[in-house]
């Protein structure tokens, strides 16, 4: 340290830990901004996170619309958690997983009036 200018050397000072339901809680947000339309009824989108040192392994699972190009959504979801981690958090996202846990029919699940199932 020097004693002048009160400044610490980079070798000195501490180190800062972004917690890994934050990271989760970014790589979330993320998935919901990167999805097309959410589905009405449709959960938020989840996610959990392993990281180690300076990288992060995400894994997402949301709901999507039917139809829908399912790979091209999942490519996006890929793109933009690995982007937001990355500015957010300053963490290297090697992997995100892309589990799609439902499509939501529009209008399935309700029957008109007087039908018989």
């Amino acid at each position: 340290m020097t004693g002048v200018t009160g400044r610490v050397e980079a070798a000195e000072r501490g180190q800062t830990r972004i917690a890994d339901r934050v990271v989760a809680k970014i790589a979330a947000q993320a998935a919901k901004e990167a999805v097309d339309e959410r589905p009405v009824g449709a959960a938020a989108p989840r996610a959990t996170v392993t990281v180690h040192r300076d990288t992060a392994r995400v894994r997402v699972s949301l709901d999507l619309a039917y139809p829908c190009d399912i790979g091209r959504q999942c490519g996006a979801v890929r793109r933009r958690v690995a982007e937001r981690v990355g500015a957010l958090a300053g963490m290297e996202v090697p992997e995100v997983a892309v589990q799609v846990e439902r499509l939501h029919v529009p209008g399935a699940g309700t029957a008109p009036e007087g039908s018989i199932r």
